[in-house]
């Protein structure tokens, strides 16, 4: 590895230290300090003149607080004088916030590019965008992985018989043909209708044969649960035998873990591109490092290798 420092943000310091051991080198030493007026502070404690410099950042809440610490830590970067900034977001904030869906609402998503090109990002790492069209509101290099992989392989693993894919919604009936190809299964639909802002989600009926399967539900995020929970009740309803679930970002917040554990789920699988705390690691939560697939990113962009092949490095 070449002219290369890997910088964490506060909560990133496990993912950032699982990157750098994957490659092989030291993570960069960088001094963050909260003042009594509610300010931040950062500064680098070594040289980065004329690097290639990568910064890793979670969305660990409250989320602003993430932002405005990438935000200065980029400034400082810059003005010591890095030749380029790479920014690692394992989860990008606002993602939701992706459309003008509602009258005079804000496209929160587009802001954050915004935001992090002005402060000197020159490219920018994320995973599993909500929607991908995010790419396009970057005027600097966006690449987004994929956990798709790392999910097919540990379900894989579990050689399950019986199998059906299931897609909470019309939205997601493209991923789960994707992953219904992969495993040589059908695919089932659920009719989910949701309203407003309310995170609350209505299922009532689903398309395709769940009964005695082994039903799986891929997602991108699994936020409060309340979606999932829906999906999981109307998969019971139609008889299904078990009830797996795999997703990207594990956001968990409210009453997710509460709904998780009451519910007829077997295994709830997500990756660490959040930093899933100790009391939400229930059972029948399994949570898988994404960090290896950043690390050979990163690794192939300092070697300037195409990223098309970045998953037969895992």
């Amino acid at each position: 590895m070449n002219n290369i420092k890997i910088f964490a943000c506060p909560t990133a310091e496990e993912f950032t230290q699982e990157i750098c051991d994957h490659l092989g080198i030291e993570m960069g030493k960088i001094y963050h300090q909260k003042f009594k007026n509610d300010n931040n502070f950062v500064q680098i404690l070594e040289t980065v003149r004329q690097k290639d410099v990568y910064i890793v950042q979670t969305t660990k809440p409250p989320v602003n607080e993430r932002i405005m610490e990438l935000l200065i830590t980029i400034d400082a970067i810059k003005r010591a004088s890095a030749k380029n900034i790479n920014i690692v977001l394992p989860y990008f904030p606002y993602s939701r916030s992706d459309k003008k869906d509602q009258p005079r609402v804000p496209i929160t998503a587009k802001l954050m590019a915004q935001l992090l090109e002005a402060a000197g990002a020159t490219r920018v790492i994320t995973c599993d965008l909500h929607n991908p069209a995010i790419q396009a509101y970057f005027n600097v290099n966006c690449d987004r992985l994929t956990a798709e992989y790392l999910l097919e392989d540990y379900f894989k693993k579990k050689n399950l018989e019986d199998m059906v894919i299931v897609a909470t919604d019309a939205g997601s009936s493209k991923k789960a043909y994707k992953y219904s190809e992969f495993f040589g299964c059908p695919i089932a639909l659920v009719d989910k209708r949701r309203e407003g802002n309310d995170d609350r989600a209505i299922a009532s009926t689903i398309i395709g044969d769940v009964t005695n399967k082994n039903a799986i539900i891929f997602d991108d995020e699994i936020d409060t649960a309340g979606s999932i929970i829906e999906t999981v009740k109307v998969l019971e309803k139609f008889g299904a035998k078990n009830i797996y679930a795999g997703c990207t970002h594990g956001v968990l917040s409210g009453p997710a873990i509460e709904r998780i554990k009451n519910a007829a789920i077997k295994e709830m699988v997500v990756t660490n591109t959040i930093p899933i705390p100790e009391e939400k690691r229930i059972d029948k939560i399994t949570v898988l490092s994404i960090a290896p697939l950043f690390a050979a990113t990163i690794r192939r962009i300092n070697e300037e290798r195409p990223l098309g092949e970045v998953y037969n490095d895992m």
